[in-house]
């Protein structure tokens, strides 16, 4: 079976897919007739497709999450691959495929992922901010071992957020030895917070997000966990008016640093600057080596956005 990566203009495809989203949508021809607006993942990548003059069983057929064998013919649309589905149809017991198998998941397993992520807790020196860290942690430990850090941007895979902080926590280490005026406890801290109510800001399944929960859409992660670091303060008998309280809940607010971009605050300590540099930095990072290990080796740029197939000049 031909991965998604290995796709080429022109050629034509016949495989078993994940349907990551799927969405019922008119042409703009008069009538309007129905079509799916479908995109099929592997473990190497996703590719958008469309099934043209879609049926009411087709309507009723094709759901998130299901496993497809598809016929379609891939075709270059404004410098983009997708697919012209020509037949499809989900997935039979004979097939013999399953879902684990189309997942892209983190480069390093989850359980050491969470490990890696409790011992840097144990290694925060302030008790006050050690006992907050690991009350908001331990309110999403289980899903923690699998959940995507977004829906399709950064980390968007099985344990993708643990991953992000792990990568995040190894630059914050190293920022730290580099500049000493950095206090390590708090930017650890900040690193393992920022993102921490991301499970429950999303609905996902094996690293695959199908919906914004309620509290993601009303609230939102970053408010989420601002409020999780109160709640903790609370249960754990901490001063609300505490510097250390106060500078964790900024970390949180500021790191997506423009109102634009959803923080409420700009960051303002050393911590918060260098907490929404590090996040930033991991997460682009992320979308370049994602663009890079998607795309054929055969083609000099990437599909997504313009990185050059040459590496030795991003390495």
């Amino acid at each position: 079976m031909t991965l998604i990566r290995e796709f080429v203009n022109q050629e034509e495809i016949i495989g078993y897919y994940l349907l990551k989203e799927v969405e019922v949508k008119l042409t703009n021809s008069t009538p309007p007739k129905n079509y799916l607006d479908i995109v099929l993942s592997d473990s190497s990548g996703e590719i958008s497709a469309k099934l043209w003059d879609a049926s009411e069983v087709d309507k009723e057929t094709f759901f998130p999450m299901g496993l497809v064998k598809v016929r379609g013919v891939v075709q270059t649309y404004r410098e983009r691959l997708q697919m012209k589905i020509i037949q499809i149809r989900p997935v039979k017991e004979e097939d013999g495929v399953k879902l684990t198998d189309f997942v892209r998941s983190a480069p390093i397993r989850a359980v050491d992922l969470i490990h890696t992520i409790r011992a840097t807790i144990t290694s925060i020196v302030d008790e006050e901010i050690r006992r907050i860290v690991t009350y908001c942690v331990d309110k999403v430990e289980e899903k923690l071992m699998h959940y995507p850090a977004a829906k399709t941007h950064h980390h968007a895979y099985f344990a993708g957020l643990a991953y992000h902080m792990v990568r995040m926590l190894e630059l914050g280490e190293f920022l730290c030895g580099q500049r000493p005026f950095l206090n390590p406890d708090m930017l650890r801290a900040g690193i393992i917070l920022h993102d921490i109510a991301k499970p429950e800001e999303m609905v996902a399944q094996l690293g695959i997000v199908s919906e914004y929960s309620t509290p993601g859409k009303l609230l939102g992660h970053i408010s989420m966990a601002s409020n999780w670091i109160t709640e903790a303060a609370i249960r754990l008998d901490i001063d609300l008016d505490s510097p250390k309280v106060m500078g964790l809940q900024h970390l949180v607010l500021s790191h997506h640093n423009l109102g634009e971009w959803g923080s409420p605050v700009q960051p303002q300590t050393a911590e918060a600057v260098a907490l929404h540099h590090i996040d930033a930095l991991d997460a682009k990072l992320q979308m370049v080596e994602d663009a890079l290990n998607t795309t054929s080796e055969d083609e000099d740029w990437t599909r997504s956005f313009a990185v050059s197939r040459i590496k030795e000049f991003i390495v």
